[in-house]
């Protein structure tokens, strides 16, 4: 994150409400390295905060009010604290207005704290899979705890984040994204297990080993809170219940050839993803700390292939992106995030780099597709006061 960003959104905090901030907080949106889909299904997911920030100048009031703004959009949101519900939100507001509510299930008492101003800027590209709205959430749920003295843990934190998505958004997200964006740390990767909360920090040595991710955005927008998602959640539930487990975190490997035999073909498929990929994320775990990140291309291949066959949700921009870049030397290569457009990853040398991103690019327009956005993302520190 520059600090031409937090310029930005402090001189935009200053000229729309006519008063400078109290403070200023910052979120990243993230990379899933591997362990897509697992999260709603209490597994496993390795992510890692990314050098792509929100920004959000806060500045507390002596009403009830709470006043939003941002650059996504002109207009200023504006919402009595007593008013403040899910019903009543919508649009991108649902996002920083969502958080503000959770919160009041996490101890804040509304009717007892003081409305807020709030401006937010974003480096963190919209609709990429790289989870710019945890980005938004994380950061205003930080600076909220901040002003109103919540003293909520990181953790809680995630939750209100999560809360805010499932709820104020509606879309039946996992907390894998406001993890990372929280716990994040730089030069590691968050192995987080959905079930308990609990998470570790797993070094990744990208630089030492002259390794980079490259992120290939297709340009091509997604959505949680509509289409495919929930139908993809509610397989999984229902393959879960037809299997006798809580969750697909109890089903193992082992248990899929029973599953074949219980199921029919689609919700066999959603299960058999899901239960590989929280496999993949402990084999990926365990890689990194024998052997290192140039170990891992084969799991990050094999996620893709999991995503595209068994979990549908991939889409042609990010089977081209994937297959080109690995066929251009990428060490591994795999869609991250939700799904039904966004961006992918890849493993690459730094010897490689350009040659990868120029294979990209051509095969793009050879398809017809338009110019992807291309760029090196490196694991950063999560949220933080700036």
């Amino acid at each position: 994150m520059s600090s031409d960003i937090r310029d930005d959104t402090r001189a935009g905090f200053a000229e729309l409400f006519g008063r400078e901030p109290d403070g200023l907080w910052s979120a990243p949106g993230r990379v899933n390295l591997i362990g897509e889909h697992t999260d709603y299904n209490e597994g496993f997911v390795l992510p890692f905060a990314i050098d792509r920030r929100t920004v959000v100048a806060v500045g507390a009031r002596d009403d009830r009010v709470v006043r939003v703004a941002s650059t996504i959009a002109d207009e200023v949101v504006e919402i009595s604290l007593a008013d403040l519900t899910p019903d009543v939100l919508q649009g991108w507001p649902a996002y920083p207005l969502g958080v503000v509510w959770a919160l009041s299930e996490y101890g804040a008492d509304l009717s007892a704290v003081p409305g807020l101003d709030l401006f937010i800027d974003s480096d963190v590209p919209l609709g990429a899979g790289l989870s710019s709205s945890a980005a938004i959430e994380s950061a205003v749920a930080l600076a909220v705890n901040d002003v109103w003295r919540l003293d909520l843990d990181r953790p809680t934190l995630a939750r209100v984040g999560q809360r805010a998505e499932n709820v104020a958004v509606g879309a039946p997200t996992g907390i894998m994204d406001q993890s990372a964006s929280l716990l994040g740390r730089a030069d590691h990767a968050v192995f987080l297990d959905c079930r308990s909360l609990d998470s570790e920090l797993v070094p990744l040595g990208l630089a030492e080993a002259e390794l980079a991710i490259l992120v290939i955005d297709t340009g091509v927008k997604h959505s949680h809170a509509t289409g495919g998602y929930g139908e993809r959640r509610a397989a999984c539930e229902r393959g879960a219940a037809a299997l006798g487990a809580s969750s697909l975190r109890d089903v193992t490997v082992a248990d899929l050839e029973r599953a074949r035999e219980l199921l029919d073909d689609v919700t066999f498929r959603r299960v058999r993803h899901v239960v590989t990929e929280n496999q993949r994320v402990l084999d990926t775990v365990e890689v990194l700390r024998s052997a290192g990140a140039a170990a891992i291309g084969e799991l990050l291949d094999a996620s893709h292939r999991s995503m595209r066959d068994d979990f549908e949700i991939s889409v042609p921009e990010l089977d081209l992106a994937v297959e080109t870049a690995v066929q251009a030397g990428a060490l591994g290569a795999r869609m991250t995030g939700g799904g039904f457009g966004g961006a992918a990853i890849a493993l690459v040398r730094l010897s490689d780099l350009s040659r990868v991103q120029v294979a990209v690019d051509n095969a793009f327009s050879e398809h017809g597709y338009g110019q992807p956005d291309t760029f090196v993302v490196v694991a950063s520190d999560g949220a933080t006061r700036n």
